[in-house]
Order: C-alpha cells, then sequence, then structure tokens
C-alpha cells in the first residue's frame, strides 16, 4: 500500500484575524516544516501530480516518499508569504480557490471572504510558477446542505471562473469544511474533477477514494514535534483524536439535519 501524507493549510501570517487564527500558520512555521520535509527526502507533489502517478498516466510513478502540500481557501498571504518559501525549497503546491472571494472577483463576488484574498492575477502568477489551482466552490458554502441544483452551480461556476481566469484546465478540488457525501462526489465527478479532497486527518493510500482523498490539518497549535510524527505517519490517530471525535459527531448531526430537510421540501 502507498502511503501519502497530503497537508492541509490556511492562511500563513504572523497576525490572524479571529476567524482565520486557528488554521493561521507563522511564516516561520512553514518555512520549519518546509526544511524538515526537504531534509528528510520527501518528494513534493501536487495533488493532479500525484494521482496522474497512481493512475499510472504518461509513465508516472508515486515517488518513494511522496508529499503533496495544499492551501484551501486563496488569502493573499499566500502570494506574500508562502509563495516565496515554496519557491525557495523548489515545492509545487495546490491552492483550492474559493472564486467568489477573489478580491477582484467585482460582479462574481459571493460568500463572505474571511480575510485578505488573493486577486486574479496573483493566482495566475502562482500558477505560473507550477502551483496547481484547483476548485473550492464559488461561495465556500456547506455543499452537502445545498439543494442539487444549487451544489451544481457553485461547482461548475467555480470550475469555469478558474479556468477562464488562470487559463489552464482545473481538475482537482476540495470540499469547503471538509464535508461531502454520496450525492456531493455524484456532482464533483459530473462536473468534470478527477480528484477532490476532504480532511479526515489521516493519512492518504492509494486504496481511497480519489473523490474523497484524506487529508492532515496544519494549524496554529501544530508543533514541530507533532508535525514530524504526522508526515512520518508515527501516531496519527493520537495527534488528531479530538480533531476525530468532533467531526464524527458533527457528521451525525449533518446528516439529520439535511435528513429533515429534505421532509420539509428544503432540499
Amino acid at each position: 500500500m502507498i502511503r501519502i501524507p497530503i497537508l492541509m493549510y490556511h492562511s500563513v501570517t504572523d497576525k490572524p484575524n479571529d476567524d482565520t487564527r486557528p488554521h493561521a500558520v507563522r511564516p516561520s512555521d512553514l518555512a520549519e516544516q518546509l526544511a524538515y520535509l526537504s531534509e528528510s527526502g520527501f518528494t513534493p507533489l501536487t495533488l493532479g501530480d500525484l494521482v496522474a502517478a497512481l493512475n499510472k498516466n504518461n509513465g508516472r510513478s508515486v515517488p518513494a516518499k511522496p508529499v503533496v502540500v495544499t492551501f484551501d481557501d486563496g488569502y493573499a498571504d499566500f502570494h506574500s508569504h508562502a509563495l516565496p518559501l515554496l519557491d525557495h525549497y523548489s515545492f509545487p503546491a495546490t491552492v483550492f480557490l474559493t472564486s467568489g472571494w477573489v478580491s477582484d472577483a467585482g460582479k462574481d463576488a459571493a460568500g463572505r471572504p474571511l480575510d485578505g484574498m488573493l486577486s486574479w492575477g496573483q493566482a495566475r502568477e502562482a500558477a505560473q510558477t507550477g502551483v496547481e489551482i484547483g476548485g473550492h466552490s464559488h461561495s465556500h458554502p456547506q455543499l452537502d446542505q445545498l439543494r442539487t441544483e444549487d451544489l451544481r452551480q457553485e461547482l461548475r461556476r467555480n470550475k469555469g471562473l478558474l479556468e477562464e481566469r488562470i487559463g489552464a484546465p482545473v481538475a482537482t478540488m476540495a470540499y469547503p469544511y471538509g464535508y461531502s457525501s454520496a450525492r456531493v462526489r455524484t456532482e464533483v465527478r459530473k462536473a468534470g474533477y478527477f480528484a477532490a479532497c476532504a480532511v479526515s486527518n489521516a493519512i492518504a493510500a492509494d486504496r481511497h477514494d480519489m473523490l474523497a482523498i484524506p487529508r492532515l490539518t496544519v494549524g496554529r497549535g501544530t508543533t514541530i514535534a507533532m508535525f514530524k510524527r504526522a508526515v512520518e505517519g508515527t501516531g496519527v490517530p493520537l495527534i488528531y483524536l479530538r480533531e476525530r471525535i468532533l467531526t464524527k459527531g458533527y457528521a451525525v448531526v449533518r446528516r439529520t439535519r439535511y435528513g429533515l430537510q429534505r421532509v420539509r421540501g428544503n432540499v
């Protein structure tokens, strides 16, 4: 079995606001984490390249110690703080971009951005340096709670805008809040995505559904000792025990909520 740590970052800043603080990583911490990965012989891949290697597309194969670095939402500090560090260590990455949150979204603006966001120009610049741009919905809703038609619009508008503005195909995505369902995954496939990330806080493996790939959360409270254990696959269930309990409990609540909405005819 092939095992791959897929890391989930959000904002990278020393001065997060109240909304982004729990998942904001200090630039100095990101630098230390990337240095460890580089010195420990990990080979970084974008999510798209990983899936292609797992599928043995174009003769690609998975390296001995693969790792995937992902960033959700598309915060402006990715351009100012994360991108220079990724460039320094020659690390590719995947940014899952919420199209309605882009700073110059204009008439396409939607949802409530949590902080300063990337502009379309900055996203294109990142893509030109080898960063993979993936989808993250248009307005960042809880996709599994949407009516099917609204769900389709969220997915397809996001993908269409990204491809138009970035000028490249978009074939991977991540679920806002990590929430999905069989219905959501079906629509994700129909929208043209071949891989999608959840959270789950587990090491990914080639046996996983490519539309429900687990990731490991890296946040403000992730110490370098925790980080090393996580990427090496040592004690991952214990490191993320609290998050897993909360995720499982909330999954029950969400299924119940969606079931009630269906009974009431709201979805």
